[in-house]
């Protein structure tokens, strides 16, 4: 098994990327919209990463998902299964490559705090970047068995930075 793609250093145009996605994204979202936002490592400067654009959309509530779904099938995104109450994730992929990964979550749900709050400890703190940087590249060298295995291992970093999840959370 591998990786949804390969670990690569850093690539400037990453930010635009989100840019051009979360202007093709926004236009679908109406008035449930409340933000998009540009997570994981290809939202941090200078952090190696899956080349994979990772965006946050923060809705006020899940309304008419049908639609929602059907509006991003059309930009080439197939809905994954829910990663817990509230949060929604939707993956695109070209030519079998994963490209762009999608977190709708519901204002106020757990995650959104957390990952704005990871990414920007990652930007403002080059000594857990790098740590992390190592982290990904020793865990891609090791992995045998797929993208679960890999998003496995990294948690334990991950949560000693940012608590465990609330227990009030699903």
């Amino acid at each position: 098994m591998k990786l949804t793609s390969k670990i690569s250093h850093y690539d400037s145009r990453w930010p635009a990327l989100f840019l051009t996605e979360k202007e093709r994204i926004a236009k679908g979202l109406g008035t449930e919209l409340v933000g998009i936002y540009h997570i994981g490592s290809t939202a941090v400067p200078g952090l190696a990463a899956k080349p994979e654009i990772d965006l946050l959309i923060e809705v006020s509530e899940h309304r008419n998902e049908p639609t929602r779904d059907s509006f991003m099938s059309a930009l080439g995104y197939i809905r994954g299964s829910d990663l817990s109450a509230g949060h929604h994730f939707y993956r695109r992929d070209i030519d079998g490559v994963r490209t762009h990964k999608v977190h709708v979550c519901v204002s106020g749900h757990w995650q959104i705090e957390r990952m704005l709050r990871f990414r920007n400890l990652l930007r403002n703190d080059p000594a857990i970047r790098q740590q992390y940087q190592d982290l990904k590249f020793e865990l891609e060298a090791s992995n045998r068995g797929g993208i679960a295995e890999y998003l496995a291992k990294k948690a334990p970093f991950i949560d000693a930075l940012m608590g465990s999840r609330p227990s009030s959370a699903k």
